[in-house]
């Protein structure tokens, strides 16, 4: 049986038998580019000699890297982004409305869709069920002229969770232990398909958040089996029907009948009793977190690997300065004095995550000299979180509320940190340099670790 990458690129290519491996060349049906790579983008797209973009209507162009703008060369893009527009009939452009993963998810994506975008956390769509992957400026620049783009057809690693997540973890957790657990090069070139029970009762934004990270650990994208509650979201945005017409809903049977009804291969994977396996025999991932993991390969699979986990093992972890997998438990990090707490970017700004913050620091105060910055991940995020009390209940508490977009997170705007400051942040990088200085200690965690440590003045929870 097909994995879902399988599946999305033989629909969209009409290979019967698009495998690992293949070289096929797919049909896009969005692109997104940003601020920063908008300048090289039109460059090279006009150096290759196109004269109009294939579909004007499939491209997004986003302000948020550079807003609000912090040096003077900024302006030249926007500038540079606004022309292209202009000139080639781009009428989807945001200039203050949010981070692209966000509004991408928000406003485009579909399940099914084969989106790109100039920013390597593109893959965050496939919690849609769609197949999204970063590229660069040339590719680009090639798809806005042709629309297509060729790719090999990557092997797929599924995650199969079972059970029920304990307090105070979060999908940010989950995450971060299987990438703790693989490695930052675990998964180079191969898709990370989520699954089992734990994965089908998340919401869309803990979904999102896997799926975002899942290309810190090389994933060419994370994948997620859309659901009802996908259809939902999906619906409740203008682009409700997406590249699929009045046949929206037909089409996301045809290309997920199988998973909805369960197949084979999925039946072989969710057959493994998590835990069974034995640690320290072969097999077993040795990661910081003591995670119940290991790798099986059940009969008549087709996927590279399987890593099984039970969701009670999960607990609330960390990614320690400055590698994304050095992945501990929070209790071991304990006491380290924090100076300053972000909650924002497009792995944790959407409003389930502010929600989750404003709960913990309700009618409580942040540590004294704890700078405790807010990032909404979008303006519609921003209204959401304004209209149910959220912004109000976290900045009574301290917190800095800040436009969305994804300056901190990039080391651009909004609070950058100095030498030998301490960061707990709930972005998704955390190598020297990405928030401030290359001295700056960065602690990557969940928003409610990341709460926790706001009221203590050190890490705890």
């Amino acid at each position: 049986m097909a994995t879902l990458i399988e599946k999305i690129l033989r629909r969209n290519t009409g290979k019967k038998d698009a495998k690992p491996g293949d070289i096929v060349t797919a049909k896009v049906d969005r692109v997104m580019v940003h601020d920063i790579f908008i300048p090289f983008v039109a460059d090279k797209f006009e150096e290759m000699g196109f004269t109009k973009v294939w579909d004007p209507d499939r491209m997004v162009l986003v302000y948020d890297h550079m807003v609000p703008a912090s040096q003077v060369d900024d302006v030249r893009h926007f500038h540079r982004g606004d022309a292209f527009a202009r000139k080639y009939g781009i009428k989807n452009v945001h200039r203050t409305d949010g981070i692209c993963h966000q509004l991408m998810a928000e406003k485009y994506v579909q399940p099914g869709d084969v989106v790109f975008g100039t920013d390597s956390h593109t893959v965050t769509y496939g919690a849609l069920g769609a197949f999204s992957t970063g590229i660069g400026y040339t590719e680009m620049a090639g798809i806005l002229g042709t629309g297509e783009l060729w790719l090999r057809v990557p092997e797929t690693i599924r995650v199969n969770i079972q059970g029920t997540l304990p307090e105070n973890v979060t999908s940010k957790d989950v995450i971060l232990t299987v990438i703790g657990d693989i490695s930052a090069s675990g998964a180079t070139y191969q898709s990370l398909e989520f699954a089992g029970s734990t994965v089908d009762r998340m919401s869309v934004a803990s979904r999102l958040t896997m799926s975002n990270m899942t290309v810190e650990a090389g994933a060419k994208c994370g994948l997620c089996y859309p659901n009802r509650e996908t259809l939902h979201f999906t619906d409740a945005h203008p682009m409700s029907k997406g590249i699929f017409g009045d046949d929206y809903k037909d089409a996301f049977d045809e290309i997920f009948r199988t998973v909805l009804t369960g197949d084979a291969a999925a039946k072989a994977a969710d057959s493994v009793e998590p835990g069974s396996h034995v640690p320290g025999t072969p097999g077993f991932l040795k990661g910081e977190t003591g995670s119940l993991c290991y790798e099986s390969s059940p009969e008549g699979t087709e996927f590279a690997r399987v890593l099984n986990y039970r969701a009670e093992d999960f607990r609330p972890v960390m990614a320690c300065p400055s590698q994304v997998d050095a992945v501990r438990p929070v209790e071991k990090e304990a006491g380290i004095k924090v100076d300053q707490v972000f909650i924002g970017s497009c792995t944790n700004g959407r409003l389930e995550d502010l929600q989750a913050t404003a709960a913990i620091l309700k009618g409580k105060k942040v540590a004294p000299f704890v700078k405790l910055i807010v990032t909404p991940a979008s303006r519609d995020v921003y209204r959401a979180a304004l209209a149910d009390g959220t912004l109000e209940t976290l900045s009574e508490a301290g917190a800095m509320i800040t436009t969305p977009g994804c300056g901190l997170c990039c080391g651009r705007a909004g609070g950058i940190l100095s030498d030998d400051e301490v960061v707990v942040a709930t972005n998704n990088r955390n190598f020297l340099g990405r928030m401030g200085t290359s001295k700056v200690q960065i602690y990557l965690a969940s928003p409610v670790t990341a709460a926790h440590c706001a009221l203590a003045g050190e890490i705890a929870l």
